[in-house]
């Protein structure tokens, strides 16, 4: 497990892969795995299992559920939803996109996994690693007993490694799904330009969202409550100090003791196991899926959208909620086909749309099988 910590660290310096997640997600995979730091000396107090410890008092804000929601209001408070409210039927991208995460339910079912840890397991394909580690502590905790008396296994750890480098390797994965799935044709439409969007557009939309996602997903409350809080922060105009601390002293400070934390919870006595390696095994199988649902619905909807306002396919693998890299995925695969072709900012709508449905999705997953 060292090395795994010092090899995550060499991506995000090397090559500039998610550095912001994987360096402090390294460096608790170091701190977790020193010998000395896994003995469980009361006295001592250092471990992350040992009640009383910092980074035990710090990791209840993973395995409580604190730190995604405070994520997601960061997010909030980062995102524009005017590429969204502009196209708003490119939300079914968003949708679509989210197959991944029911297909991968249910593999992890037929593998032998409880329905709790499948439905943890299944929310990686939504390429949202607060959303995963949100939902695998509600599920996946270790502490949830089944009706046989089993308890479920604690799978925070390997299901949060898993979702944020997958994440990370986004420019890797999607390139091929997309060009397997779409002609050169398809790869060289131009999509109209977007409307503006109104200021009282950009105010009702997450008060309007706020309320219809409540009822669809009232389990998701917690995490799309803060998101459209956030952006409502944002777009309000009257808040923007408030805005400015959630987008960046608020929003780093979590993503360093997330990282951490989790990291330093894979200890290898829990986490090199034949559970990990079949979760790492399906994560690559719903980000797959997750995107190829993405490029096929938007195949489906190119054919039925008019002439003279067609849709090109390749947006759909921003469907994927990995915000804002599988809609860069998207721009650079186009201008791969015409420099002259960007389509950024139609990529960000099922983008931003993919964070609202990976959310659901897991309200969804939560009403079921809490």
């Amino acid at each position: 497990m060292i090395l795994a910590g010092l090899i995550f660290i060499f991506l995000a310096i090397k090559f500039d892969y998610e550095p912001l997640l994987l360096i402090p997600i390294g460096v608790g995979i170091l701190i977790g795995n020193i010998p000395m730091f896994q003995v469980a000396d009361f006295n001592l107090k250092l471990g992350i299992y040992e009640p009383g410890s910092v980074m035990n008092t710090l990791y209840k804000g993973v395995t409580q559920g604190w730190y995604p929601p405070l994520i997601f209001l960061g997010i909030g408070a980062m995102t524009d939803f005017s590429s969204l409210i502009s196209n708003p039927r490119l939300m079914l991208l968003g949708a679509a996109a989210q197959v991944g995460i029911f297909v991968t339910f249910l593999g992890a079912l037929y593998l032998g996994f409880a329905p709790q840890e499948a439905g943890a397991i299944g929310i990686i394909g939504g390429a949202d690693g607060p959303t995963a580690i949100f939902i695998s502590s509600k599920l996946a905790n270790g502490m949830n007993v089944l009706a046989d008396g089993t308890t479920v296994k604690n799978l925070i750890g390997p299901i949060a490694i898993a979702a944020y480098s997958y994440m990370a390797l986004v420019p890797v994965i999607q390139p091929p799904v997309i060009k397997l799935l779409t002609t050169k044709k398809e790869r060289l439409i131009k999509m109209k330009p977007p409307r503006a969007v109104t200021k009282t557009e950009k105010i009702v939309f997450p008060i309007a969202a706020l309320l219809i996602t409540a009822f669809l997903a009232p389990t998701a409350l917690p995490l799309l409550g803060m998101l459209f809080f956030g952006n409502l922060l944002k777009e309000s105009g009257v808040t923007g100090r408030l805005a400015e601390t959630a987008r960046t002293s608020l929003i780093d400070t979590i993503t360093i003791l997330l990282g951490i934390t989790v990291g330093a919870s894979t200890q290898a006595d829990v986490f090199l196991t034949k559970s990990s390696v079949l979760i790492f095994v399906l994560g690559a199988f719903s980000f797959i899926i997750a995107t190829a649902g993405g490029v096929i619905f938007a195949k489906i909807m190119n054919k039925l959208s008019p002439k003279d306002n067609p849709v090109n396919p390749m947006i759909g693998a921003a469907g994927v909620s990995a915000v804002p890299d599988s809609a860069r995925v998207v721009q650079t695969e186009g201008l791969k086909a015409d420099p002259n072709n960007h389509l950024l900012m139609h990529a960000m709508a099922p983008n931003v749309a993919g964070v609202i449905g990976s959310a659901v999705a897991a309200g969804i997953l939560l009403s079921f099988l809490m």
